[in-house]
């Protein structure tokens, strides 16, 4: 076996790859110490912080990552408690939130306290699936349509062939399927389980094409034609719905929002109207709302869901109405892909956090989506509140400038 300098240097030199590197220590813990003293020659400085670190790094090499040097650290903070009447997710929660934007999570923090102060905010979840479409090429528009109709009257077939190759998967429709010159775009849509369930779809998909090409002798020209959408903005899915599609709302009796939030009910709708109706309108923007971003990708960290779905998570609608004199607030949020088994949530400090919620393992995929709707309804509520009594610039110089 080669010493770490001697491979270092062949790195350096081009004489071996980065995915080589276990085949001349032997070992994979010793491969990442070589690859991360690599990256310290290319940095030009030690990268002491990177190599700081409670994951198995080996075990997370199978599944979770290629060529590990290390593992960044993102501050992860507490909100809470959370109170929720959800149909899987009831009582009182604290949220774990990975961030490095100061405010975040106290902002969060007093949305949760609006919660419990009128006895919880109501979450559910009102549909659930992932998609996968891929785009076959056929020779004519007119065997585009043949191909098209052939999809329409084979659904069985193509179902059992899907669901042949997972325990958890099943086909719900393939719908829409469209038609552009040449090309046709079938959108198969599943229901994964407990899974976030991208990997699943696909080899799913990648089975009923099988049966497709064989039957009909079209051309499969790529597994994933974007109208899934995966990772991606799209009204399609603010339509359709993506992952799971959770709705929240909350009744705040007038004293409540003037004691929490320092505003009124109507301050806050005619912000709401302004800003997240009108102001996304004129932008061009696919999410009406002021930050379901800044919930989800800090939720996301945190527990090892696919942080490139912040883009999907970030897309919804905020609605905020004065009904008898009170404020009538809810988040609407169509594409929410989760997971709280597989991928990242092996890792061990999502399973820490998944665990505080008690969302781990099988069967609370449900209960985790609403609480993520609910943590999403606390943070925008916040936020809006901040911007209709004009404190949103003060708290960021106080809290994100310290």
């Amino acid at each position: 076996m080669a010493n770490k300098e001697e491979i270092i240097e062949k790195l350096i030199k081009g004489e071996i790859k980065l995915h080589q590197i276990e085949s001349y220590t032997g070992n994979v813990q010793e491969a990442i110490e070589v690859r991360r003293g690599f990256a310290e020659q290319v940095a030009g400085s030690s990268l002491t912080h990177l190599s700081q670190y409670s994951l198995d790094l080996p075990e997370a090499l199978k599944r979770n990552i290629e060529n590990p040097i290390g593992t960044v650290q993102i501050p992860v903070g507490l909100a809470g408690p959370l109170h929720l009447n959800g149909k899987y997710a009831q009582g009182t929660y604290y949220v774990p939130l990975a961030t490095s934007e100061g405010a975040l999570v106290a902002s969060i923090n007093r949305g949760c306290s609006v919660t419990r102060e009128v006895g919880g905010a109501n979450v559910r979840i009102i549909d659930d699936k992932m998609t996968r479409a891929p785009v076959i090429q056929t020779e004519s528009v007119t065997e585009a349509l043949k191909l098209k109709e052939w999809i329409e009257r084979h659904f069985i077939e193509l179902k059992e062939a899907a669901e042949s190759t997972t325990r958890h998967g099943r086909l719900l429709k393939i719908d829409p399927v469209i038609v552009v010159g040449r090309y046709v775009y079938p959108r198969f849509t599943f229901t994964t389980g407990d899974s976030m369930g991208m990997n699943m779809v696909t080899i799913a998909t990648d089975k009923a094409m099988d049966i497709l090409t064989r039957e009909t002798g079209a051309h499969v020209l790529a597994l994933s034609s974007n109208l899934c959408v995966d990772k991606k903005p799209s009204v399609l899915n603010l339509i359709e719905g993506r992952g799971k599609t959770v709705t929240a709302d909350i009744i705040i009796p007038r004293e409540i929002v003037e004691k929490k939030l320092k505003t009124t009910p109507e301050s806050i709708m005619e912000v709401n109207i302004a800003k997240n109706l009108i102001g996304s309108a004129i932008a061009g923007s696919i999410g009406f709302n002021a930050q379901y971003a800044n919930m989800i990708a800090a939720l996301f960290l945190a527990t090892g869901q696919d942080a490139a779905h912040v883009v999907e998570g970030s897309l919804g609608i905020t609605t905020a109405e004065v009904k008898d004199g009170d404020l009538y607030f809810s988040v609407t949020l169509p594409d929410l892909p989760l997971a709280t088994i597989g991928g990242g949530t092996r890792l061990e400090t999502a399973q820490d956090c998944l665990n505080i919620l008690g969302v781990a393992g099988s069967g609370k995929v449900n209960k985790f989506a609403e609480i993520v709707g609910g943590t999403v309804l606390a943070g925008e509520l916040s936020l809006m509140g901040a911007l209709a009594a004009g404190h949103l610039a003060r708290a960021h110089k106080e809290l994100g400038r310290g």
